[in-house]
């Protein structure tokens, strides 16, 4: 029996510096296990989840900014719901923004609302995304959880195959 192919981790923020950041840090942690994908506008994100749905690809996560030019974090992961809508999606802004965590919950059914700067990630993302990913697997789930550094999910597994 053939090895499924991992499934993919998309990160979607404007800007490159960030993009590239991001990804590198869910490629440190996560790399060996999952495929990390990355777009630079929500428009282009929808367009890569498109293509991946019909060549019948398992997405896990969605990570997205909030303030885009194009369509904000909320509006791509709402419109994602319809192609992937197990995936685990998480809201990442670099401002406490109220309106946008009721957004979140209310139209993209966001699992997180994460706040910039998520530096250093072994306290500020890996324990989110491992909360996550309690079995190894993108779970599906309906909380929304605030997560603004370490003491949100200390204690939490970590994510394993």
């Amino acid at each position: 029996m053939a090895a499924m192919t991992p499934a993919i981790l998309l990160t979607v923020d404007d800007d490159p510096e960030v993009s590239r950041a991001l990804a590198r840090d869910l490629r440190q942690r996560y790399g060996e296990d999952y495929r990390i994908r990355r777009a630079e506008s929500g428009p282009a994100a929808l367009d890569a989840l498109k293509e991946l749905k019909l060549r019948d690809e398992r997405v896990g996560l969605l990570l997205a900014d909030q303030r885009m030019p194009e369509m904000t974090g909320v509006e791509f992961l709402a419109e994602a719901r319809q192609f992937y809508p197990k995936a685990r999606r998480v809201l990442l802004t670099a401002y406490a923004d109220t309106g946008a965590a009721i957004a979140a919950i209310n139209r993209a059914d966001v699992h997180y609302y994460l706040l910039k700067p998520w530096d250093p990630p072994q306290e500020k993302l890996y324990p989110v995304l491992d909360d996550l990913s309690r079995t190894g697997r993108w779970k599906i789930g309906s909380r929304l959880t605030i997560a603004s550094g370490s003491s949100a999910t200390a204690g939490r597994p970590a994510l394993t195959r």
